[in-house]
């Protein structure tokens, strides 16, 4: 299941200005999205499994571009979620 306004926010910050904004101020940019709570912390708290079940995934690895996050970072965490999925479904 896609979360809207997760997808919109991850959609808008391709903008390079939009990202530039993002990187100096979270907040205020976060506070524009009427993001659900459980959301929001994800995305506060850089949580790659969480974020994956909502988002697509060109757009999720291009968020935690912008928002930082290294390439083998994002793909330890994305594994890791893989991982967890697997355990959970056998």
């Amino acid at each position: 299941m896609r979360d809207y306004w997760a997808s919109k926010l991850f959609f808008d910050l391709q903008t390079p200005a939009n990202a530039d904004e993002y990187r100096a101020d979270r907040k205020k940019v976060l506070d524009r999205y009427p993001l659900k709570p459980e959301v929001r912390a994800a995305i506060e708290a850089d949580d790659v499994a969480y974020l994956s079940r909502l988002i697509n995934p060109y757009q999720l690895r291009f968020y935690f571009f912008v928002a930082g996050m290294s390439e083998e970072e994002f793909l330890r965490r994305i594994r890791s979620a893989g991982k967890q999925k697997e355990a959970v479904h056998g």
